[in-house]
């Protein structure tokens, strides 16, 4: 019997989409635009002032993704108990999660950090300038990192659910004919 899930399966790939995106062209886009700003006093609160009208939105991308993933656990209940490889890819697609959901947060923090001691002025988003305080210099170096890992992060739990659609091919082994 065939079972759709189209509507958990939209909202697994369509959050993890707008994560990934977001994250991404946050990291590219918005900071290095906020990184050319004439006034290294607007360069922080450029950049800040994106990345606070995106968190609700990616927040909601998040949400999204996971309630998408649990109806997909659930939906595909019988296929889990009996294909290894979709265990094993689903058990790795849930920590690689927690981990991205981490990682956006501390960013977020992070960011938060940055924002409050926009006023010293900076070379880059995550680039402190010569004279930073410490708190500025240490917020940004961690942020410079960061900024990178939840689009890596994301961009695996894509190809992740790439290869769980491929499991759901008939030779992968639930469908199989014998």
């Amino acid at each position: 019997m065939s079972q759709r899930n189209t509507v958990v399966r939209s909202l697994h790939d369509l959050g993890l989409a707008a994560w990934f995106g977001g994250s991404l062209m946050g990291a590219v886009g918005l900071n290095g635009a906020a990184a050319e700003a004439d006034n290294p006093r607007e360069r922080l609160t450029l950049s800040s002032a994106g990345w606070a009208r995106w968190a609700p939105l990616n927040a909601a991308a998040i949400a999204a993704h996971v309630y998408g993933g649990l109806g997909l656990i659930a939906g595909n209940e019988a296929r889990l108990k009996k294909q290894p490889e979709t265990q094993t890819n689903t058990a790795v697609k849930t920590v690689v999660t927690g981990v991205a959901v981490l990682s956006t947060a501390y960013s977020g923090l992070l960011g938060r950090k940055v924002a409050k001691l926009a006023d010293e002025g900076t070379h880059g988003v995550t680039e402190p300038r010569a004279g930073a305080s410490t708190k500025l210099k240490r917020a940004q170096r961690r942020l410079r990192t960061f900024q990178w890992v939840t689009p890596a992060l994301t961009g695996v739990l894509l190809v992740l659910s790439a290869q769980q659609g491929e499991q759901q091919r008939p030779v992968a082994g639930l469908l199989r004919r014998r």
